[in-house]
């Protein structure tokens, strides 16, 4: 790993000197394997009889002040929002980083889901929202309340 970074002996992009202080070359190669915050929330979808289950990943959030999930024109959109500060001070100085990021994703509702009846829940760092299915659905938006388990 020269001045750029290199995957796996393939390119080798250069970085000017004022971003290599800044870690640069690190961030590119935390995008590129995909552990960078991209803004969209990692999802599985799945029908369990007439329920659509939708999972979203979403570790060190509270649910109940950081996750908003709402119905709108037969979609279910779901934002979060994730702020970590970490300081540590000892004798030999301070050091202090902070994450933050915002997610949404967007889901299509099946024809027929029952907003009234959508629940969600948080549990060991998943959002699990279950849609119930039925002959038709109604119109208009729709908060969700989520709750801890």
């Amino acid at each position: 790993m020269g001045d750029g970074w290199s995957r796996r002996g393939g390119w080798d992009m250069p970085v000017p000197p004022p971003f290599r202080r800044f870690g640069f070359p690190d961030q590119v190669r935390r995008f590129m394997e995909g552990e960078w915050d991209t803004g969209s929330l990692r999802v599985e979808e799945y029908r369990e009889g007439d329920t659509l289950i939708v999972r979203a990943e979403l570790p060190g959030i509270d649910p109940e002040k950081d996750v908003d999930v709402s119905v709108r024109d037969g979609e279910l959109n779901i934002r979060a929002e994730r702020q970590e500060n970490a300081e540590n001070t000892t004798k030999d100085g301070y050091h202090s980083e902070f994450r933050y990021g915002s997610f949404s994703r967007t889901v299509q509702l099946p024809r027929g889901a029952r907003q009234e009846d959508i629940k969600a829940s948080y549990r060991d760092g998943v959002l699990e929202i279950r849609v119930p299915a039925a002959a038709e659905g109604g119109p208009g938006p729709t908060k969700i309340n989520v709750s801890r388990d």
